[in-house]
């Protein structure tokens, strides 16, 4: 990525991070305010609201992997493509565990899929790969945890590292208010591969709630937000109540200090004890080899 460089110090990746959770703001918050409001029966709690992440919160796996299984189906890229983003996905999330270095190169991987493609084709495409990848992973305990924020009158937001337009199909789909996610440069509607600032992970997902909050006149104290990942301690510690969904061990660790709840859906000694992440690197993997047998036999 053009816009970061190796060695870069912590004022340029805090930066970097600052300006990536504006843009996803910006995006966000202009999304919303241009989309049709319905009525409804609840009286609106108009200064607090309910953030939740993604992966392995409200998704079981990445939902960058699921889209990019999409595209391998769809020939944007070939089987070998996938299995090497698969094994990434494996080598840095098994145990629940994320380098820096590994989550920067795996999305700008994965953003480097849609580079000259239109806004407009990944929006479709978007679609099409939630119902076929997607609708059936969704935890049924999460959402049932964002409905009931619904219920009270709350907005419900998003917040992932996954591009801001998938990461809004997923919030459109679930009934949510909308999404906060990775701002992908695009040109005259077209991708350039780049990105605006960086990805939205770790402080970049704390700047970009408060950058949110400041323009729906939030009062974070009365907001919640929930992950799974200890590298989301930065978004949970802006808001006045954080929950641990599904956490890794880190997080876990941190939840219990600090008196945070806990809520796990998963089933399984192993699960709790290692976390979703290695759910997610077993089916990477197992989707990359399928995937490339399937590409073998129709080449072949």
């Amino acid at each position: 990525m053009a816009q970061w460089r190796s060695g870069a110090g912590d004022a340029e990746v805090e930066r970097l991070a600052e300006l990536a959770g504006e843009a996803s703001a910006e995006v966000a918050y202009a999304a919303e305010q241009a989309a049709s409001t319905e009525p409804v029966d609840v009286t609106p709690d108009l200064t607090a609201a309910a953030f939740f992440d993604v992966d392995n919160t409200m998704m079981v796996g990445a939902s960058i992997f699921h889209f990019a299984r999409g595209l391998a189906a769809r020939k944007f890229f070939s089987s070998s493509d996938l299995a090497k983003f698969a094994l990434q996905q494996v080598w840095f999330r098994v145990g629940g565990r994320e380098s820096q270095d590994g989550i920067r190169a795996s999305r700008e991987q994965a953003l480097s899929f849609v580079a000259g493609h239109t806004v407009e084709e990944l929006v479709t495409l978007g679609e099409e790969i939630y119902d076929e990848l997607m609708a059936d992973k969704i935890w049924p305990g999460t959402r049932a945890l964002a409905q009931m924020h619904l219920d009270a009158g709350q907005r419900v937001w998003l917040v992932t590292a996954t591009p801001i337009e998938l990461a809004a199909i997923i919030a459109r789909r679930l009934g949510l208010t909308g999404a906060l996610g990775t701002v992908a440069e695009h040109e005259d509607g077209v991708y350039t591969g780049r990105l605006v600032g960086d990805m939205l992970h770790g402080s970049a997902k704390a700047h970009a709630v408060r950058a949110l909050a400041a323009r729906e006149g939030l009062d974070l104290r009365r907001c919640t937000a929930y992950s799974d990942s200890s590298n989301d301690v930065p978004m949970l510690s802006v808001v006045g109540t954080a929950v641990a969904v599904n956490p890794d061990g880190g997080l876990r660790e941190i939840a219990r200090k600090r008196g945070w709840e806990i809520r796990d859906f998963r089933t399984g000694r192993k699960a709790a004890k290692i976390g979703v992440p290695s759910v997610l690197g077993a089916g990477a993997l197992a989707g990359a080899v399928a995937a490339g047998i399937a590409y073998r036999r129709r080449d072949g």
